[in-house]
């Protein structure tokens, strides 16, 4: 028995480059394994006749289990045909008088149960691997929805493979089908097309994370199809997956304000909803528009003439009239504006958008003031 596992790993040195890749520790528990292997063969060839045992798979518990995820099942059928080779070599040696073909039917029957047990082995890996993965991938969804994100978050996403940047959240309504089979469907997607991707059903709710895509909209189109009918939501790009909480936020917040816009394109950026969410009560999107549209405003003439506009149904000539400046003033100044929000006021949607921003900013303004006196 020294003899053949001392040859086997001879052999695997010499025909493997992968073994030789491995570390030391790992190389003396695959030389264990084999020899673990052939001792349980001679022990099972002792019962001679038709009345022999099924043969033992047991050695297989001599790898330690972090030994499996270094190997791979491909690799440890290399190991088996090896050993097998081996063994087929020294069969003039092995056998008794006239019993080379008895050897030979043996080995066959051992190997071929092995081969079977190797399967069951990494089968069961597989999947407890795969539960355990889809319990990090809920806690990670759950972790970002919740905006509880600390350095546990990174560890479990490191466990699933994740290192893609930049990162997006798309926020929908789950479809009818097994939620399990939704995520698989979602998984396999990101393989086939190169990005990391991580979703939860959370009630009637489907959370998708995405990663390493090279564009948001181009990610988008790819897992649309997934989700379920109604609004579907895009939230910023961010850098990296501790910031997703805030894209996951946006995304979130959009979805339960969509209803606010009934012809919303489908899928739609949060950052396009930002009046509905706002009127629906995100801090977020109140915050951000007074920023975007009220303070860069502020202190010019270009705030006078946007609310003049506004209130006069975007009327040029009444703006003009009411502020006793030229049409073509309240024109530069529209532009300005534009330049300065991003906002274009002579665009229904964007003057709607400007119109809350407007008010959000004065009211902004009114707090600080009563909180002054107060």
């Amino acid at each position: 028995m020294g003899t053949l596992g001392t040859a086997a790993m001879a052999r695997m040195d010499d025909r493997l480059p992968w073994f030789r890749a491995l570390s030391a520790e790992d190389r003396s528990w695959v030389g264990l394994v084999a020899q673990a292997g052939i001792a349980a063969f001679v022990e099972w060839f002792q019962h001679a006749g038709e009345g022999r045992p099924t043969p033992s798979i047991e050695f297989f518990g001599t790898a330690p289990r972090e030994l499996k995820r270094s190997i791979s099942l491909q690799q440890t059928v290399d190991i088996v045909r090896i050993v097998v080779e081996v063994v087929e070599t020294m069969t003039d040696e092995l056998a008794a008088p006239g019993g080379g073909d008895q050897l030979e039917q043996a080995m066959l029957r051992y190997t071929r149960d092995v081969a079977f047990a190797a399967a069951q082995v990494y089968a069961r890996e597989a999947e407890a691997r795969g539960a355990w993965d889809a319990r990090l991938e809920a806690l990670i969804v759950d972790a970002l929805v919740r905006g509880e994100v600390d350095d546990g978050l990174h560890s479990w996403a490191a466990a699933l493979g994740w290192t893609s940047s930049p990162v997006v959240v798309i926020a929908g309504h789950a479809p009818d089908d097994d939620p399990r089979a939704v995520i698989d469907g979602l998984r396999e997607k990101g393989r086939r097309i190169g990005m990391d991707l991580l979703a939860g059903v959370q009630a009637d709710r489907l959370i998708v994370i995405v990663g390493g895509a090279a564009s948001v909209e181009g990610a988008a189109r790819q897992v649309v199809p997934r989700f379920g009918p109604g609004s579907i939501v895009i939230g910023p790009e961010v850098p990296d997956l501790h910031a997703a909480a805030r894209s996951a936020r946006a995304a979130i917040a959009g979805l339960k304000a969509s209803s606010g816009w009934p012809d919303a394109p489908r899928p739609v950026h949060a950052e396009d909803l930002l009046a509905e969410r706002a009127l629906d009560g995100d801090e977020d999107a109140r915050a951000q528009l007074v920023e975007n549209v009220f303070q860069p405003l502020t202190g010019t003439p270009l705030l006078d003439t946007l609310a003049t506009y506004l209130e006069q149904g975007t009327s040029l000539e009444a703006t003009a009239r009411l502020l006793f400046v030229h049409p073509n003033t309240v024109r530069y100044r529209l532009k300005k504006i534009t330049e300065l929000t991003g906002y274009q006021p002579t665009e229904g949607r964007s003057a709607f958008t400007l119109q809350v921003g407007l008010i959000l900013g004065r009211l902004s303004e009114s707090a600080v003031t009563w909180r002054a006196l107060t």
